[in-house]
């Protein structure tokens, strides 16, 4: 089958492209290349689609949250599916420009899913995040649980998209996925998280900035286990059955969250990457950030009894591939 894969030149999108192509499926990649990290590291990601994937990746640069656009650049081309991974992201970034949020995660999303009913896609899969949670203290955090008190305007918009989508099953009996991301991390990662911001700054002899006074708590989750529970719903679109899905559901929608099931301190994972790195980091302790949460762990009992998912990358193993292909991006 053919996939349309949106946020192909990010970290994720390009994930799951590289993967659906070594498995044979040929994929259609969408992205708007933006600046809001270094469009080098974006073309980088492309270029490793387009020699991976050969004749089996195609690519068009556009905003899909532009209906003429996303029309003019899909006229003739056919696909099975959707994988919709493209989003503005950030939980910081939202409190600097909530524009670029609205636009890309909302009406972007309104636009992929009028393009999923009237092409009568087979399914669609979407990227939520583990922020609609907001300051939710119930842990771990499961899918069943509220998810109506945001403490960002990206969570407000992630939740948003889960909320249009349950419309568009209702209405349009479009089977429809939405997984609730908890801080992925890997080769090929965003400029802009923990995980990238911490080595550079250790490699480069600069500071750290550890919110919270590092008292936090995040579900890492390796890309390798991302991709492979995207791939695992996208294969099995929810039933339009009457039945309860997860996340409670009774149209074609479900949602998932997809995590490493275990929620890490970050001074641990700073640690790590400290040994990774071959030095010490010098930390400089801060408050916490607006529309930050202290913790996150995500339940993934639902994923795991649905699709079989379970992540198999420890942070101890993850921590240092990443640095690995740091420092080989780099040439360091």
């Amino acid at each position: 089958m053919r996939v349309l894969v949106t946020g192909a030149a990010g970290f994720i999108g390009n994930a799951v492209a590289m993967a659906l192509m070594k498995r044979g499926d040929p994929v259609l990649g969408i992205d708007d290349c933006n600046d809001y990290y270094p469009v080098a590291l974006k073309h980088a990601r492309l270029e490793r689609a387009r020699a991976g994937g050969g004749s089996a990746f195609a690519f068009r640069e556009l905003d899909f949250a532009d209906p003429g656009a996303l029309a003019s650049a899909l006229e003739g081309e056919d696909f099975d599916r959707i994988v919709h991974l493209g989003a503005q992201p950030g939980v910081r970034y939202s409190l600097e420009n909530p524009q670029a949020y609205a636009h890309s995660n909302i009406a972007g999303h309104l636009e992929l899913l009028e393009l999923a009913r009237h092409r009568g896609v087979g399914h669609m899969v979407y990227a939520s995040s583990s922020s609609v949670y907001g300051g939710n203290a119930k842990l771990p955090f499961a899918v069943e649980d509220r998810a109506d008190h945001p403490v960002s305007l990206y969570a407000a918009t992630k939740r948003a998209d889960e909320l249009m989508s349950e419309t568009y099953a209702h209405l349009y009996r479009i089977p429809l996925t939405g997984l609730r991301f908890f801080t992925v991390y890997g080769p090929w990662g965003r400029p802009d998280m923990a995980m990238w911001l911490f080595t550079s700054a250790i490699l480069e002899g600069r500071p750290i900035k550890v919110f919270n006074h590092g008292d936090m708590y995040r579900d890492f989750t390796f890309i390798d286990d991302i991709v492979a529970g995207v791939l695992a719903c996208l294969d099995a679109p929810p039933a339009d059955d009457g039945a309860a899905k997860a996340g409670g559901s009774t149209k074609p929608h479900a949602l998932y969250n997809i995590g490493n099931n275990r929620s890490e301190h970050l001074l641990k994972v700073i640690g790590l990457i400290e040994e990774a790195c071959g030095r010490k980091a010098e930390r400089v302790l801060l408050p916490m950030q607006p529309g930050d949460v202290e913790k996150t762990y995500a339940d993934i009992e639902a994923i795991r009894h649905d699709h079989g998912y379970e992540p198999t990358t420890p942070i101890e193993a993850g921590v240092p591939q990443f640095v690995r292909w740091y420092r080989d991006y780099h040439g360091l």
